[in-house]
């Protein structure tokens, strides 16, 4: 017969408290124990408490290996005000044996109704399986959670009840505020460029602001390409492409004496942005007119010493011709002001299908899906990956109930429409690579070291370089070689899951089936972490401050590109741009997006003490302070902008895809 001391805590949040009773099953090498009651007098298991209890053990189960927690409704009836189920959240367990120290059981989980947790040692090396389902939502596209509505899912992935409060709040207000004007009802044009801007006016804030005052001007145009929402198209241009014959005469006023385009090209001064995988996808059909795209190509000059970068030419089309001119900044305004809102209208297509929903949101659904099923909760990945989890599948399941479902924002308000998202993503994931996905890579396969004022790049490698810090410091302590990479079944299943249900087995991809080295093993999770954290909120967390002033980011067109110059006017400008209603939906859209509605939990936050260890605890505190470190630097850089850039500033960055 042993005594054991089993010390409880729940969790702070609103409901994690319980009315009903528990009980643990020990289970160790020699056998396992009958339920224990955790019972004292009085009331146990209140919110935030860490309550004591003694156990009896009858006989000896050996060396303890798992707890089994069972919960089960009380004799007498609940409270009326206690909710129905009555869940409970448990943060952990600790058993402590009449020999040896402390044995802690991480959980971080809540429990419903009549049920039972399994716990193990938090340096243990158990397997645990998972029943989480896949689903193909649209051919071509990464499989995803098999659930159709946020209702249905598990109190472990919903939002918690206040971030589900703010976050329909936000929305419902303006959404009310819009309704109420007659503006989400109303099919027609704008009036002009005045009314757009007095109707959202109230919403601005300094970068929209910022917006509004610069987005005719050509540097600010060319800035959005590295700092604005899709800061990864642009790349170096060595060589035009033939299908873009733009001529030295075309761009001397903006190059200027004594150089040419040979010249510019062989320096390394010209970069292009390339739209062409929009050409021919199919376009929507909004208030009962067809809409349409553009796939332009862009070519921008980085002007000597540290001169802004500028455009020195667009063409709409991947086609030149006659009937596809190549605009100038030489050319009328309204011509060249036309041009560059193609492009723009060309960015938010690119950027909503591909580089958020589908680089971001569709991969880390399959990074969370496959650490939930693959990993079990004592694997040291497991520990390591779980925040950047939280809340991912609640706002992905979500996305297919509200956003691009038929007839939602996405297929209502867009150029695009789900049809052409769909396409555009099924193109994308035919050439889409692992370096892409890796930054470090994609800004030299990109050409980009050097360019001056890339603040995505100069703060996301900062970001890169902290995490993979301390991501090598983390699989350091618990694969001490390449041959315990190999050896480790749950995370090559896990590796293998994310390639054949992410990636759609395409080995072309150059994305990993398995891993074989550490080395190999650090990049990859650094990956995973940057992707959940770091590039999300570079490309999701500007999207109201770049689009609230509509002609920036037009998320539709409704008259076809120019086919020649000299055609453009401020009226025909105006009937080009998206009607009242559509403008007014994604508005709404993207102002609740962008901003994370409250229970926030910042990159480096690990408030769940899934390591027990005091290694891994001591990277941790390693990692949040190069993270401050980081922040301190962005600050102080910022403070000499005209227009911050604060996208990747640790304090802002969310630890997973939470919105």
């Amino acid at each position: 017969m042993a005594e054991f001391r089993v010390r409880v805590s729940t969790g702070e949040a609103f409901g994690a408290g319980t009315w009903d009773k528990m009980s643990v099953i020990i289970v160790g090498t020699e056998g396992e124990t009958l339920p224990l009651p955790l019972d004292h007098f009085g009331k146990e298991f209140t919110a935030g408490a860490e309550e004591d209890f003694e156990v009896t053990c009858p006989q000896d189960v050996g060396r303890v290996l798992l707890l089994r927690v069972h919960k089960t409704p009380p004799a007498l009836p609940r409270p009326f005000w206690s909710l129905a189920s009555d869940a409970w959240f448990c943060r952990w367990v600790q058993l402590t044996p009449p020999w040896g120290a402390p044995l802690r059981f991480p959980c971080y989980q809540w429990l419903e109704d009549q049920g039972s947790l399994v716990l193990r040692e938090g340096t243990g090396q158990l397997p645990l399986c998972d029943a989480s389902v896949w689903k193909t939502y649209i051919p071509g596209w990464p499989h995803c959670f098999n659930e159709e509505t946020i209702k249905n899912l598990d109190l472990n992935i919903k939002y918690s009840l206040a971030k589900n409060i703010t976050f329909y709040l936000r929305g419902v207000s303006l959404l009310a505020d819009l309704k109420l004007k007659g503006l989400l009802d109303r099919k027609g044009l704008w009036k002009s460029l005045e009314e757009m801007r007095s109707v959202f006016n109230s919403l601005k804030n300094p970068a929209v602001e910022y917006v509004f005052e610069h987005w005719q001007e050509d540097a600010f145009f060319a800035y959005q390409f590295l700092n604005g929402l899709n800061p990864v198209l642009i790349r170096r241009c060595r060589h035009l492409p033939k299908n873009f014959p733009v001529t030295d005469a075309m761009v001397a006023p903006v190059l200027g004496p004594g150089t040419s385009l040979q010249a510019e090209l062989e320096k390394g001064s010209l970069f292009l942005v390339d739209h062409g995988i929009l050409s021919g996808i199919r376009t929507n059909v909004i208030n009962r007119r067809p809409q349409f795209s553009a796939a332009p190509m862009t070519l921008l000059y980085q002007c000597p010493g540290c001169g802004p970068l500028l455009p020195l030419a667009i063409q709409l089309s991947q086609t030149p011709g006659p009937d596809s001119p190549i605009f100038l900044p030489s050319d009328d305004k309204w011509d060249w002001l036309l041009a560059k809102t193609w492009v723009r209208n060309a960015e938010f297509s690119i950027h909503e299908a591909l580089t958020h929903l589908l680089q971001v949101h569709l991969v880390t659904e399959v990074f969370t899906l496959a650490t939930l099923r693959q990993l079990p909760h004592c694997h040291p990945l497991f520990k390591l990956l779980i925040p950047h989890t939280r809340y991912t599948l609640h706002i992905n399941t979500l996305a297919r109930e509200l956003l691009i479902a038929p007839g939602k924002v996405v297929d209502r308000s867009t150029g695009l429409g789900i049809e052409g998202f769909s396409e555009l993503i099924q193109r994308y994931m035919e050439q889409l690579n692992y370096s892409v996905l890796c930054l470090p890579e994609d800004i030299r396969a990109r050409g980009v070291e050097d360019i001056p004022g890339y603040y995505y790049r100069d703060d996301g490698m900062q970001i890169w370089g902290a995490v993979e810090c301390f991501v090598s410091e983390m699989i350091g302590i618990y694969y001490l070689s390449d041959e315990s990479v190999r050896d480790d079944s749950e995370l090559q299943a896990w590796v293998w899951e994310i390639f054949s249900e992410g990636f759609l087995g395409r080995e072309s991809s150059g994305v990993p089936s398995s891993l074989g080295t550490r080395e190999a093993l650090i990049q990859y999770v650094t990956m995973v972490i940057f992707t959940c954290s770091a590039k999300h909120s570079a490309i999701g967390t500007g999207q109201f401050d770049f689009s609230a002033w509509m002609p920036n980011l037009p998320p539709t067109m409704q008259l076809p590109p120019p086919t020649s110059k000299g055609q453009a006017s401020p009226e025909g400008f105006i009937a080009t741009l998206p009607p009242v209603n559509a403008t007014c939906d994604v508005i709404i859209a993207l102002w609740v997006l962008s901003k994370e509605p409250g229970d926030r939990r910042p990159l480096g936050t690990y408030p769940d003490e899934h390591f027990t260890e005091a290694a891994p605890c001591w990277s941790i505190a390693a990692f949040q302070s190069r993270l401050a470190q980081i922040s301190r630097d962005i600050q102080e850089r910022n403070q000499d902008l005209e227009l911050p850039y604060t996208y990747l500033d640790p304090p802002i960055i969310e630890n997973s895809v939470s919105i």
